[in-house]
């Protein structure tokens, strides 16, 4: 089987206070997080992958962008359904760095899901937004 259905997990550290964030799914539905403090929020969903090529192909509802550049929108204020707000941002977190060797790890163990975190507030004090640097995608146990 070339397809498989992975969990995923997004830790957005530090979120803007009183800034709704939302993972985007699809064109313009929006994944709540499962979780939520004022030091974090975490959202969970599954991401299917292809592994049948030379690179993995992430496919579902929350793989966005192209087959060789995807990636994960991270929405924040109105582009979060938050209406009355003056921010209206998306952080983009890339797909491509994700190894197959991570994938296969994930695949064998119910267990294990990819995770990433990444600061929720950008240097100008707003919502994180446009391509997210430095994130490093994990394996980790539930």
């Amino acid at each position: 089987m070339s397809k498989h259905e992975i969990r995923m997990r997004i830790r957005v550290l530090d979120p803007v206070k009183g800034v709704t964030m939302q993972v985007q799914r699809g064109k313009n539905e929006l994944l709540p997080s499962c979780k939520a403090s004022l030091k974090e929020l975490v959202f969970e969903f599954p991401i299917t992958v292809d592994v049948s090529g030379d690179s993995p192909n992430f496919l579902g509802h929350y793989a966005q962008g192209p087959k060789d550049s995807r990636f994960v929108y991270v929405n924040s204020g109105t582009y979060a359904g938050q209406p009355d707000i003056c921010w209206n941002r998306r952080a983009k977190l890339s797909l491509m760095d994700i190894t197959r060797d991570q994938i296969e790890k994930v695949i064998s163990s119910s267990k294990n899901r990819l995770e990433v975190s990444f600061d929720g507030t950008g240097r100008d004090g707003g919502p994180t937004c446009a391509s997210v640097k430095g994130i490093e995608w994990k394996v980790v146990e539930k």
